[in-house]
Formats: structure tokens, sequence, C-alpha cells
């Protein structure tokens, strides 16, 4: 008999669940994706050109809240969980419902998944979305090059717009980011590294993204997104630990996986938290992966124009996914603009429109930053027209990209930017390196 399967998704994993798993296998059937956490991806179809030949009229990508019908009208036998950064109770009752409506659950495997490289290959991971993954990748990035090694930056899977476009996606170039027509999202995450000097792939199907990377590289690194484990099969797992929401490596899936088998464990934004904070998330690591080397991380801040905020009335905004599912109240930009002596941070939710105010109706724990959202041109329009009607004096810009590339903010504006900066003994990358080689790293001057 062949298994009726449903995938519970949001963009990434579940794809990737879908062609290491299923793809090819005749004893199975995916039947539908769901979609949840990011909008304005559901109503879409998994494409035959990535489907592949046993599903030549695609798969129907539906909204999570319709899975009850799905499962009985579709004769379900298995439901499996495939996104991440959910609270362990949430899957808990999620399980509970799908159970109740006749169907088994489980939740995807991310070993199975491992893609195996020809290559050198570190992944960073971490326990939360915004946890600092993406300084982690540069500040890693820049050591390897350092070295005389290419590196391919591998980035964990944003495929928001037309599937088919997205098999494979290359980036070298500022103006590749305009071509793949990138969501603000997208390029958050992918401006950064090619400022930085790295070439970027993501998409759709890994299987043929890693062999583009593998040709034109010496070394393959993993930029993990939330809290999700790896596609590529790392030699060296470097997994982040954030102070700031001790004990959420244990409560939210999939971080365990992360915490257990990484090589490294950074405690990351050292120079925010409590000494309490930090010692309870070093009690942490050394129950669940003693073995793992322990980093101590910073995230220095700064601002391109400080003499702008001081004394002025701030408007902050903050990178949209670590402030709404990642459940933090604020980043780089709110610390920056009180560092820099803003005499106010303008509330920005009477102001709020469409689905910016909708955003804030959602995620409640959002009050004194804006966050940065552009899943599609409506939403864009909605946070121009909200930057447009706060009463401020300057607007504090905390995503890691020049948003007026995507955005008409009339209204001066200063960018806040953090990084990544060893903060004990031990030095990340030279922990990495010679994990990652075999040997000591070359000797450091001064």
């Amino acid at each position: 008999m062949v298994e009726r399967i449903i995938l519970l998704g949001a963009g990434g994993r579940d794809f990737h669940v879908f062609n290491t798993r299923y793809r090819h296998d005749p004893t199975s059937r995916v039947v539908a994706f769901t979609a949840t956490q990011i909008p304005h991806i559901a109503d879409r179809s998994y494409p035959p050109v990535l489907a592949g030949a046993l599903y030549p009229d695609g798969i129907p990508i539906r909204p999570e809240e319709e899975l009850e019908s799905l499962i009985r009208e579709g004769g379900v036998d298995e439901v499996v969980f495939a996104y991440s950064d959910v609270s362990m109770s949430d899957v808990q009752r999620l399980a509970e419902r799908v159970e109740g409506w006749g169907a088994r659950f489980g939740t995807f495997d991310i070993k199975s998944g491992l893609l195996p490289t020809t290559l050198p290959s570190v992944a960073v991971c971490a326990v939360r979305t915004g946890c600092g993954k993406s300084g982690v990748s540069r500040h890693l990035s820049s050591a390897i090059r350092n070295l005389g090694r290419r590196v391919a930056v591998l980035r964990h899977p944003m495929p928001y717009g037309h599937l088919e476009n997205q098999v494979l996606q290359r980036f070298e170039t500022i103006e590749d980011l305009s071509r793949h027509a990138c969501t603000l999202e997208e390029r958050e995450e992918y401006e950064p590294h090619l400022v930085n000097g790295s070439v970027v792939f993501a998409g759709a199907d890994y299987l043929k993204i890693l062999g583009v990377a593998e040709s034109e590289s010496d070394v393959v690194l993993w930029d993990g997104g939330n809290n999700d484990g790896p596609f590529v099969e790392p030699d060296v797992l470097v997994t982040l630990l954030d102070p700031l929401r001790a004990g959420d490596e244990a409560a939210y899936f999939p971080s365990r996986w992360n915490v257990e088998n990484a090589d490294v464990l950074v405690v990351a934004k050292t120079d925010h938290a409590t000494a309490a904070q930090i010692e309870r998330v070093l009690e942490s690591a050394s129950r669940m992966n003693a073995d793992a080397d322990v980093v101590l991380g910073r995230s220095p801040y700064s601002l391109d124009r400080p003499d702008t905020v001081a004394g002025k009335r701030v408007l902050v905004l903050e990178d949209g996914p670590t402030i709404t599912h990642g459940g933090m109240g604020y980043g780089a930009g709110l610390l920056a603009a009180r560092a820099g002596g803003a005499s106010a941070i303008v509330d920005p939710r009477p102001y709020a429109f469409g689905e910016i105010a909708e955003t804030f109706e959602r995620y409640p724990h959002i009050q004194e930053v804006l966050p940065a959202l552009g899943y599609g041109q409506d939403q864009l329009e909605d946070l121009e027209r909200t930057i447009d009607e706060v009463e401020c004096d300057v607007v504090v810009i905390g995503t890691p990209i020049d948003l007026s590339r995507v955005v008409d903010i009339r209204k001066p504006v200063v960018r806040a930017s953090y990084s990544y900066a060893d903060a004990g003994d031990a030095h990340l990358a030279d922990v990495v390196l010679a994990k990652l080689f075999g040997e000591p790293p070359p000797k450091r001057s001064g």
C-alpha cells in the first residue's frame, strides 16, 4: 500500500525533506505541503520541475489552518512536521490534534537529510532565530578566505517566490538580488555575505545547489536559518546559544539536536547578558554536550552616524523574523539608538498600517520597535506607509542591509550594525579552523 503523507512546513525544510526522502519513493505519496510562519507562501504548488516524475502535476501547498480537512478528506496516513523554531509544547499539542484526526504524527529527521560533500564543511546553526548566526558565518568565512581558500556560503532556503525559478540560485553581486526578485527577508540574509566578499548559494533543491557550489569552491559553509539543523553534513558544527533566552535550547524544536551534535558551542551576546544568564546557558551546554568546545562571544553594535541620533526622537526598525517568530522584543537597532543618546524611542504601533498592524496583533510582545517585513510588495508598501506616518526625527535601521534599496524612507536614516567578536580566551576562528583542517591555525601576529 502507498502511504499518503502531508508535510507541514514554512517554505524551507519541508521542501528539503521531500527532496531527500519522498521525491523518488514509490511507496509514499505526498498529497500536500502546508505553510505557516511566513505570509503569502500558501496557495502555491511545488512545481513538477522540483517534484519529479512521480508528481507530474506538482504538489499543492495549503495553509496549515486547513490541516484537519486535508487529513480527513485525503485519507492521510502520516503528517510530518518539517519546520523550526517552535516550542516543544506546541509541537506536542499539534501531534495530539493530528492523532485525534486519525493520522500518525512525526517530526523530520535532520541526520537523514544531511547531504555528503567532497569538500571541508562548516555549519553554523543556533537554538533560536536571532542568535547571531550571520555574524558568526561572516566571521568564519573571512577567516577561511584569509587562508587563501575559496568559500561557498550555502544559505538555509528562503524560496518565497516562484518556485520554478528558485531551483538553484547563485548570488555574487547586489544586482543579483534584484535579478532574482528577492524579498526583504532574503536580502537581509544574502546581502551581508555579498558585501563581505562571499558568493551565496540558495534555492529549493540542495542536491543541485551543493554540486554547483563544490565546483567553484574549496570550503562549504552552511549558514543556517531559525534554529533548524544543517542540510549539508558538516565536518565542524558550530551552534550558537542565547543567554538572553536561556532555557530555549531545550524548549524549542529542533534546538536540542543542534546542541547535542555540535563540535563548538558559542555562548553569544555575552556583552548584553547578565552573569547569571550566561552561567545558566553554560550549565545547560555542559549537561547537553560536555564534549563540545565552548567559546564566549560578543555582539558589538555601532551606528554609522551616531551624532544624528543624540537627543532625537527615534523610530527603530529591526530584523523581521528575529522580532516576530524569534520572540525577541528588540535587536541591535534599539540598543544602538539608546547608546547613541536618543531622547525617546517612538512606539510604532499607533501608526501601523495594513499587514504591519496585523503583525503587531499577532505578536503582542513587540512594543518599541518596528519589524522590517517585506515578504511581498503589499507588505513593503505597508511598511513604507507606516514609516511615513510615525512622528519621529530619525529612523534607526537595525536590519543588516541597506533598506533604502527596497523602501523609500523620507526621513533621516541612521544604520545600526552588529558583528561577532570573541569575548574570552578561546578564539572562535582558531578553534574551528584547527578542527576543519586538522592542524593548528597560523600564529596570530602581535
